[in-house]
């Protein structure tokens, strides 16, 4: 896939990175996300790793990049949670730690923010380029979209992506309470509820394994199916 060059949006966007035990990856996907050419603030939260994360993230010293420590494990959506806490910019986006998702997308995924055809946006893989992801977890995508699509009325292809961009004060109007991998269908739930529009755009994505350090599991699946029905009818 070409790169996509912005025509020029005056914002400045919030990157919230979440990190558990991702020592081989973080400190390159940092480097990869401060190269993307965009007013930013790198938001980054250790959720107590115990692989050499924290240590790597505590000799950073980057006046770039901002790092908060949980001092117990919480779950991805407790570290993102904080970044949202944190940012300060007129849009942010979530980055996973690892190399599955390339930073150097941010300018496509702003695009229809400057058309002003969206409220928020998503990077769809499945619209994109997938490269190594396996039949369950492609099967397990497609399952959970479908159940959003039902629920809710939409047309998405890729609910469970990581790339979610959207207005920072909307993200922190939300009410948001799930702590680990739930936090994908929740907030889709709730930005679906509040009548916002969100438009996908193609991305890259290649997929590692567990074996490669992949915390998602095909049984992550049925708390974030319940995660979308209990949102369809409550909060």
């Amino acid at each position: 896939m070409a790169p996509f060059r912005s025509v020029g949006l005056n914002v400045k966007l919030s990157v919230i990175i979440p990190v558990y035990n991702e020592k081989e990856t973080i400190a390159e996907i940092i480097a990869h996300v401060k190269a993307v050419c965009l007013d930013k603030e790198i938001v980054v939260v250790d959720d107590c790793s115990v692989d050499g994360s924290r240590e790597i993230l505590r000799h950073l010293a980057d006046p770039d990049v901002a790092v908060y420590f949980h001092e117990h494990n919480q779950g991805k959506g407790a570290a993102v949670r904080t970044g949202l806490a944190h940012a300060t910019g007129d849009y942010v986006i979530i980055q996973d730690a690892d190399l599955e998702y390339n930073p150097q997308e941010y300018p496509r995924l702003l695009a229809p923010i400057e058309r002003e055809e969206a409220d928020v946006v998503y990077g769809s893989r499945f619209k994109g380029q997938i490269r190594d992801m396996t039949l369950v977890q492609r099967v397990g995508n497609r399952f959970l979209t479908l159940l959003t699509n039902l629920l809710y009325g939409t047309s998405l292809s890729d609910m469970e992506t990581c790339y979610k961009l959207a207005p920072r004060e909307l993200m922190q109007g939300l009410t948001l309470r799930s702590r680990a991998f739930d936090f994908e269908p929740e907030v889709t739930a709730k930005l679906l509820k509040r009548g916002c529009r969100i438009v996908e755009v193609p991305i890259e994505y290649r997929a590692r394994s567990s074996e490669d350090g992949k915390k998602i599991s095909w049984t992550h699946g049925f708390p974030a199916a319940w995660c979308l029905l209990k949102y369809r009818f409550v909060d």
